[in-house]
């Protein structure tokens, strides 16, 4: 398990002490050994990102004792102990924490939006951090928060609609996936068929060289195998190879498992996986706001340094 960012500042500092210059990559390896962090742990990506979660978190470590005047970084990527880090390391502390470092004005303006006044309370556009994750951390984990609860709330719209408003909407989830050729060709095909186990057809590339076969359930309690086996039997009697059967409920382990045992190719959509592709898509969703995340252009700078 990889520690917090915190937990990460002592040992840093302590890399430092001998006043030499240290490369960021250099550092991370030795940390990493030192809290025997597995070839799992350091290959660990941050949720969504290409960033190694362990990375970030000695980045912030870093940035942190920068912003504290502890160390300083005299060229990209390097980093070495300054004469108020060494005064630290002469307290022989037994951790060093955001607290710990709110002494130093430069770094509770940083924290705090407040020129080195941190009992007061932070502006209204600061963003105050808890003691265990990064700030991408938190907006990770902000962002899944608030996906989570759109994801809920399509959900519970979706089980209020009515069976065709369902079937329609699986239809426009599809289309906008790329399935179905046009809206038009695609509404055409669904709850047509006859077949008592199968919902609709559709497309499933806009030049329509093969089909999908598609099962639409608004249920509360879980598709087991028996619905499953219809569905394939359906899928048999029309010589299809590939469905798509999707439900607002789920599954249970019996009907995974039989997917797995059959020829044909099955899909299966559960109502939570349907909410996140609908959010993924643009379906029953618009957009409320975006943030761009920025960081230092460390390359436009070299230019200055070469001269």
């Amino acid at each position: 398990m990889i520690p917090a960012y915190q937990e990460f500042m002592l040992p840093l500092l302590e890399e430092l002490a001998d006043g030499k210059n240290h490369t960021s990559s250099a550092v991370q390896k030795v940390l990493a050994d030192r809290f025997k962090l597995s070839r799992e742990d350091r290959e660990q990506l941050m949720p969504g990102r290409q960033q190694r979660l362990l990375n970030n978190r000695i980045g912030w470590a870093q940035s942190y004792l920068k912003k504290a005047g502890l160390l300083e970084a005299p060229k990209r990527g390097t980093y070495r102990i300054t004469e108020r880090g060494r005064e630290v390391m002469r307290e022989h502390p037994a951790a060093i924490t955001a607290d710990f470092l709110m002494r130093y004005p430069e770094f509770a303006e940083f924290r705090t939006g407040k020129n080195g006044d941190s009992s007061q309370v932070a502006r209204h556009d600061s963003v105050p951090l808890d003691d265990e994750s990064t700030p991408e951390e938190l907006l990770d984990l902000g962002y899944r928060r608030v996906r989570q609860s759109l994801a809920d709330e399509l959900l519970a719209k979706i089980k209020a609609s009515s069976p065709d408003f369902f079937e329609r909407l699986v239809v426009d989830l599809l289309v906008r996936m790329g399935y179905g050729g046009s809206q038009e060709d695609a509404g055409k095909a669904i709850g047509k068929s006859g077949d008592g186990g199968i919902d609709g057809i559709i497309k499933e590339d806009r030049l329509g060289l093969d089909v999908i076969y598609l099962q639409a359930k608004r249920w509360e309690g879980s598709v087991g195998r028996p619905e499953i086996q219809k569905f394939v039997g359906a899928l048999q009697g029309q010589r299809a190879k590939k469905g798509v059967f999707l439900t607002t409920s789920t599954f249970t382990p019996e009907a995974i498992e039989y997917v797995r045992l059959v020829d044909a190719r099955i899909v299966l959509v559960s109502g939570k996986e349907l909410a996140e592709l609908m959010i993924d898509h643009g379906v029953g969703v618009i957009p409320l706001v975006t943030y761009t995340i920025k960081k230092l252009d460390q390359d436009y700078f070299l230019d200055d340094i070469v001269r």
